[in-house]
């Protein structure tokens, strides 16, 4: 199980998670999404810690503190879905298509 942690701080660091989480057990990984084009935190990041158990007791002790001036918003995360089944699709033609029908 991951936990998601939301409403994070725009300073915190993976160094600032592990040890909030480390209160409650063994964290395994923390991750925080960048955004592509700023290269800043998104606002949220995603902690995995050794045993359901841990992670439970993490989610219940921190969901809805203040930490770094925001209240943070902890939970399980949701699987991730593809956002564009099947691949995306086709996207027609770029070119001209004057001469695609001939009469």
């Amino acid at each position: 199980m991951t936990i998601y942690v939301g409403n994070l701080s725009y300073d915190v660091t993976e160094a600032d998670l592990n040890t909030v989480f480390a209160e409650y057990g063994t964290v395994k990984r923390v991750q925080l999404p960048v955004d592509r084009e700023t290269g800043r935190m998104r606002g949220f990041g995603f902690v995995e810690m050794d045993s359901d158990d841990e992670e439970t007791a993490a989610i219940d002790a921190l969901d809805g503190a203040e930490w770094m001036e925001r209240t943070l918003k902890v939970n399980k995360a949701k699987p991730r879905t593809d956002r564009r089944p099947g691949g995306g699709g086709g996207g027609g033609s770029w070119g001209n298509n004057r001469n695609s029908r001939r009469y």
